[in-house]
Parts: structure tokens; C-alpha cells; sequence
């Protein structure tokens, strides 16, 4: 089969022929991947970043969002059957500690992520444990299946608290910001407002329903929150992982409001906690994958009924073999999902 690897030490990745699995565990699931989307992730791994030399250890299979089907079941697989169409949770749990135990897996304390501490899915075959597959609705695209682990991102930093009839600002429009508008939307937010450098993912914050854009490199993020809302949003949603981005944002939330952490900040960061967080009485939330499978859940419906359209998030679907074209639209990030069609 062919898969993209990282083979060895430093940036790229290649495309090569490897031996297709043919074993698999009494548990495990042996899936023909469909669609394939890229995230953040793997273009930290292509970078060769520090946080990658640090935790990848070559040759590995690269790549976690997908859609795929089920072509072969361990023994004692009973959650899905061959022909069943999946997408899988990227978080996979030991199902044995304490945090498994107590409906918490996506913190699991031993936790394995697929095409990170493990192969991944750019491959045509790939195999992961029955545990974190989800069937989804039929009536769900595969373009749109494959990239319901990103999508979970963004409901569960939206909905970890109460938007209806909230004021929410987003900062960072990356593909998981654009997702936050529309689930924002579909919530009830009364106001969305966006902040984000890059004009490309501007003008898609726009399309995806937000309800005013800024670029905090020409306009003061602050004060043009208060010029709208006069006391300042309710929620902030930090999706950017930017100190400014976060600190501008707490300024921007009224006393007593509620902040989202899901943005990766590389590193500690000095905020004046006394006089943004604890005097203002702020509640904050540490976000990391989804809830599994409450998330999910949630992810089916909001796309089975329409109430999030993810075609305005979505902007390239390509050929697998031409996946050298999706990371160069992703490096340069002129692009919102980019997703690897294994079917062309």
C-alpha cells in the first residue's frame, strides 16, 4: 500500500510503498481509508519543530483525521462490522486509568495519539482499536466525516459552556475558528465577533457567519470590542495560541464572562492573572480533544441536519498521491481543510 511517512529524522515527509497490515489484535479494526484531512499536527511534524524531535520517534505514519471503512475485525471486535463507514477518535485510551473510568478517556493518562505516538492514517489501509471508532450517519459526506475530530475541537471549546444569547468573540480563524462561527451560530450566540491577522481566513470568517471581522494588526482589538458591545463579550473562544491574541481577549471579556483555552502557546506565558482573570471573577476552561464520545455525538448532528455547513471550511479536496500540493497550501496557509481524496 502506499503511505506518507516521516522515515527518518528532520523536515518532509515521503510517499513510499510499505507492506499493508494483515495482523490485527482481538480488538482491533483494519480500515480502508476514504478521505484523509491535514491539521496543525502533521505540519508540525513536516516542519520538524521542536515539540516533534521531542515526541516522534521515525519511521511513522503520519496523519489522524479520517474517513474510512471497515474491511477486516479482530475476534473480539463487537462495535462495528465490515462495510460499516468510520471515523476515528484521535485520543486513544488505555481504558484502564482513573480518568477512563470516570467518563473522562479524552485525558486518559496514558493516552496514545494516532499518527503521533502510533501510525497514523495517510495510508490506504490503516488499524486502530475498536475504542475510538465512530459510525457516523450515512448522510454525512466523506469530506465532511473526515474532519469531525478537528469539528469536535470546535464544539467542545464552544459548548463547554451555555452561548445562548451570549456575546462571543473568537480569536484565531484558523479551520477549527471557522467551525467555532458556525457552531456559535447554531447555538444561539447573539454576537460573533472574529480577530485574526491573515485576510484570507478574515474574509472566511465572514462567509462562515461572523457577524464582525478584525484584524488586530490595524485595528485595536480592545477597543473596538467595547465600540460594539459596550461592556465587552461574555465568552471568549482563544483558538489562536498567541500571547497578545489571549491577553487582548481577556481585556475583552466583561466581569464575571467565561473563557475557552484550546490554542497551543509553545511555552509559559506571563499574564497579569490578578487584574484580567481573578479580580473580574473570569471562569476559564483548558480544552484538549473531545469528549468521547458526547462530542461526537454532537458532531453528527449539527452536520446530519445542516446547521453547520462545513463547504465554507473545507476549501480543497485533492488526490492522495498529490498530497504535496495540500501541504504546500497548508504551509502557505492560503487554505481552509484540506482534505486527501484516496477514492481519485
Amino acid at each position: 500500500m502506499k503511505a506518507i511517512l516521516k522515515e527518518k529524522a528532520g523536515p518532509g515527509f515521503i510517499m513510499k510503498d510499505i507492506a499493508k497490515p494483515e495482523k490485527l489484535g482481538p480488538r482491533d479494526v483494519l480500515i480502508k481509508v476514504r478521505r484523509a484531512s491535514i491539521c496543525g499536527t502533521d505540519i508540525h511534524i513536516y516542519r520538524w519543530d521542536e515539540w516533534s524531535q521531542s515526541r516522534i520517534k521515525p519511521p511513522l505514519i503520519v496523519g489522524h483525521e479520517m474517513a474510512g471503512e471497515v474491511v477486516a475485525v479482530g475476534e473480539a471486535v463487537t462495535r462495528v462490522k465490515i462495510g460499516d463507514l468510520v471515523s476515528a477518535e484521535t485520543h486513544i485510551p488505555c481504558e484502564h486509568c482513573i480518568q477512563c473510568q470516570t467518563g473522562r478517556m479524552h485525558v486518559c493518562k496514558n493516552l496514545e495519539i494516532l499518527g503521533v505516538d502510533r501510525n497514523g492514517v495517510f495510508a490506504e489501509y490503516t488499524v486502530v482499536p475498536e475504542t475510538v471508532l465512530w459510525k457516523f450517519s450515512p448522510e454525512i459526506p466523506l469530506d465532511f466525516a473526515s474532519v469531525m475530530e478537528p469539528f469536535g475541537n470546535a464544539i467542545h471549546t464552544s459548548l463547554v459552556t451555555d452561548l445562548t444569547g451570549k456575546k462571543v468573540l473568537i480569536t484565531g480563524a484558523g479551520p477549527i475558528g471557522l467551525m467555532a462561527i458556525q457552531v456559535a451560530r447554531a447555538s444561539g450566540a447573539s454576537l460573533v465577533i472574529t480577530s485574526e491577522v491573515n485576510e484570507d481566513r478574515l474574509k472566511m470568517a465572514e462567509e462562515n457567519g461572523a457577524d464582525y471581522v478584525i484584524n488586530p494588526m490595524k485595528q485595536n482589538l480592545i477597543e473596538t470590542v467595547y465600540s460594539i458591545t459596550e461592556d465587552g463579550v461574555d465568552i471568549l473562544l482563544e483558538m489562536s495560541g498567541n500571547r497578545k491574541a489571549l491577553i487582548d481577549g481577556l481585556e475583552c471579556v466583561t466581569m464575571g464572562g467565561e473563557v475557552s483555552l484550546l490554542g497551543i502557546f509553545g511555552g509559559s506565558i506571563d499574564i497579569n492573572l490578578d487584574s484580567l482573570v481573578i479580580m473580574k471573577g473570569i471562569t476559564m476552561y483548558g480544552i484538549t480533544g473531545r469528549r468521547m464520545f458526547d462530542t461526537w455525538k454532537v458532531a453528527d448532528e449539527l452536520l446530519k441536519s445542516k446547521k453547520v455547513d462545513l463547504s465554507k471550511v473545507v476549501t480543497h479536496v485533492i488526490p492522495f498521491e498529490k498530497w504535496e500540493s495540500g501541504f504546500e497550501l497548508m504551509l502557505n496557509k492560503k487554505c481552509g481543510k484540506v482534505v486527501l481524496n484516496f477514492d481519485e
